[in-house]
């Protein structure tokens, strides 16, 4: 997985609930765990912007409610410092499902803004957004 340009603070832990940003008829989605994340042995690692996890539907299209998804997390509440000194957070937790392993995203179009660490690292999910920040 490619490096971020900033540090950004760790802000969802395994459990937390966010929205879905895409058009893949899912609303809202439960963090499961965190794809190649690495911390202290039996350590449940947290999830911040740009972080592939695996997400379970909560609410939405009944055909696709409880199903696991991978996902990629575009927005956090927790504010982060970028090096050029800016602190940036958003109004909401969000992420974008993937359809596969290469990072092709499962809906045609993200809601919302973005933030710009996913462009550095999902060069696919950052084509759909409208805003990236």
């Amino acid at each position: 997985m490619k490096a971020i340009a900033s540090r950004v603070t760790r802000g969802l832990n395994v459990g937390s609930y966010v929205e879905v940003c895409d058009n893949s008829r899912a609303r809202v989605a439960k963090i499961v765990s965190v794809i190649r994340a690495h911390a202290r042995k039996g350590r449940q690692t947290p999830a911040r912007v740009g972080d592939w996890v695996k997400v379970s539907i909560k609410k939405g299209d009944p055909k696709i409610k409880g199903q696991v998804f991978d996902a990629v997390i575009v927005r956090q509440k927790k504010p982060w410092r970028r090096l050029n000194g800016e602190r940036v957070c958003f109004t909401d937790n969000a992420v974008v499902l993937l359809k596969d392993d290469k990072g092709n995203p499962k809906g045609t179009q993200i809601k919302g803004p973005v933030a710009r660490e996913i462009q550095e690292r999902w060069k696919e999910v950052s084509k759909l957004a409208s805003v990236i920040y």
